[in-house]
């Protein structure tokens, strides 16, 4: 694909710091939520052979993906990317992101200190790593205050498993609640924040955790950046759902507001010689504060459209009419 905006080559890529914490990637991470699910090993070997190969090298999991699958128990994406590392020798090359605190099962769940630290364990294990580099909560628990889950991950990182601490889907009331734990009990802070942020879901997060984020200068890792794919332009009808497993967590886009966010991105990719999901993926890189969105790829040609988000410059036309489009 050619895009008259983009950049010669990814192996020269700009390096993003996840906060304080001295990790730096690229601007894209790889999703592992799709091991394990729509992807099996063989292809997920492929797909982060292509990723590492250009020019990236954040990966991010979960302890919990893929329970949803029938006869999965979780924990399967990360055994798959740990076996990728093993094989390929190459732990050093990659910064793993993984989670804690999503229901697996009955046993399973929340963000106790005693869950954590055998959660970890369990994830290092899968990994065949004996580090983390961004251990995230992933979902909060509001039965447990926020400084005995703090006290875990300082445990863990002052034991070496784990170099930074990020959080997922956390109210910037709670967000602001750990932060100022952590500065007043001396704990590690966290340095990520990874919300359900895209050009179609932006009020939940541009309205209270975008202005926190950015005082608070956490780097910003959206997941969804796609909206579980309509913003690639595939789902156009709703004849189209049936195209993916996913189709079904596309009908809410199916409003006025989301044909005009398409129609907007269509004008766009068409000016750049581009494609919809390569501008959408610019756009978030092109907002204040967002480091790198979460993508995830099922094909070597849809990580390759995908791959080329970060070559894009918009200019403020784009995303002006683009703003406009999702307002």
């Amino acid at each position: 694909m050619h895009c008259d905006t983009c950049n010669e080559g990814f192996n020269a890529m700009e390096r993003r710091t996840l906060g304080n914490s001295g990790l730096e990637i690229a601007p894209l991470i790889f999703g592992g939520n799709v091991f394990g699910w729509t992807v099996d090993e063989p292809g997920a070997f492929g797909l982060l052979d292509a990723f590492l190969a250009s020019g990236f090298n954040c990966v991010d999991t979960a302890d919990s993906y893929s329970t949803w699958v029938p006869g999965n128990r979780g924990g399967e994406s990360e055994t798959i990317i740990g076996k990728w590392m093993k094989l390929r020798g190459n732990r050093a090359s990659v910064v793993i992101a993984t989670k804690v605190g999503s229901e697996i099962d009955r046993e399973k769940k929340g963000l106790s200190k005693s869950y954590i630290l055998r959660a970890a364990e369990d994830s290092l294990r899968r990994l065949q790593t004996d580090y983390i580099d961004l251990y995230q909560t992933h979902h909060d628990d509001p039965e447990t205050p926020v400084e005995e889950t703090l006290e875990a991950y300082a445990l863990l990182v002052q034991q070496g498993k784990v170099r930074a601490i990020g959080a997922s889907n956390l109210t910037a009331e709670r967000l602001t609640a750990s932060l100022e734990a952590s500065d007043r009990k001396g704990y590690p802070r966290y340095q990520t924040m990874q919300p359900h942020y895209n050009l179609f879901e932006r009020a939940g997060y541009e309205k209270d955790l975008e202005p926190l984020c950015l005082a608070q200068k956490l780097a910003v890792i959206p997941y969804y950046p796609l909206a579980s794919g309509f913003l690639t332009g595939k789902y156009r009808s709703e004849n189209d759902l049936s195209k993916s497993v996913r189709g079904t967590g596309v009908r809410k886009c199916f409003n006025q507001r989301g044909f005009r966010i398409l129609a907007a991105l269509d004008a766009v990719a068409l000016r750049l010689r581009s494609t919809p999901a390569a501008v959408a993926l610019a756009w978030l890189l092109a907002r204040p504060g967002i480091t790198a969105p979460i993508v995830s790829a099922t094909s070597l040609r849809q990580w390759e459209e995908l791959a080329a988000a970060p070559g894009i410059r918009l200019d403020s036309s784009s995303i002006e009419l683009l703003n406009r489009a999702g307002n």
